[in-house]
């Protein structure tokens, strides 16, 4: 009777500790979401009014630049999100969440009528296999990169090396990079024009950390140098600044 008694009583005493974590970051227990998403970037969609990260993949933020198979630069990270959208065609979408990241967007794989929607992005190279269970997509990477598919069809930065590259980041691709490709990938100039004319939005890395954006018509919009690459990027809506970890500026 006593070991029943504590198995109701830890039964519940979880129950109360997912319910108060949701409050934070909902939702950080497994959870099924169904429904046609708001999709916000290559990663990111937002879904039951939740925002859900596609675990195991990698894919450009929406200000990333690429090389395509000419060495012309091009937007490829918008390129990514409108081929998510393109994909999905309203849809309905079936997502799986286990826990939540540190932007309080629900990590889990997505599905389009049992289609795994993680593993269509990277065979469609669009994203990398990324994280701690990136072997799950990595077969679909190799597919891509043979068939100089999406981002393969020239040269680009990891995803995850985009927001913090330097001189020493590698540059990759599936055939010969250009040569001049770290140069143009790098340039400050990048940063000059907006990647869209849809993504006005600036966003601004503080020295405590915090990101803010800027929308156009704010006092401060006009005067960020979005050249300087302190942590600068271009948005392309609060919805996805504000599931990205962005704050909006209150002038």
């Amino acid at each position: 009777m006593d070991q029943e008694r504590k198995v109701i009583l830890g039964m519940k005493h979880r129950g109360i500790i997912c319910a108060l974590l949701a409050l934070i970051t909902s939702p950080v227990c497994a959870a099924t979401l169904s429904g046609v998403p708001r999709i916000l970037d290559g990663n990111t969609i937002e879904i039951e009014h939740t925002n859900v990260r596609l675990s195991g993949i990698g894919a450009p933020e929406t200000d990333q630049i690429c090389l395509d198979a000419q060495g012309r630069r091009w937007a490829c990270g918008v390129a990514a999100r409108d081929e998510l959208i393109k994909h999905s065609n309203g849809r309905t979408w079936d997502c799986h969440t286990q826990r939540a990241d540190e932007y309080r967007r629900a990590l889990g794989s997505c599905f389009i009528e049992g289609e795994n929607v993680n593993a269509w992005m990277v065979r469609s190279g669009w994203a990398l296999s990324a994280g701690a269970s990136r072997h799950t997509y990595s077969v679909y990477e190799l597919v891509a990169s043979t068939a100089h598919a999406g981002l393969w069809s020239g040269a680009f930065i990891a995803p995850w090396d985009w927001p913090r590259r330097n001189r020493g980041t590698i540059i990759v691709g599936a055939t010969l990079v250009p040569i001049d490709a770290q140069e143009v990938l790098l340039g400050s100039d990048l940063l000059s024009e907006p990647p869209s004319p849809e993504c006005l939005i600036k966003g601004t890395l503080e020295r405590s950390g915090e990101r803010i954006y800027h929308l156009p018509g704010q006092p401060s919009y006009d005067q960020i140098d979005m050249t300087k690459r302190r942590g600068e990027r271009w948005l392309c809506s609060e919805a996805e600044a504000e599931a990205t970890g962005w704050r909006k500026a209150v002038r």
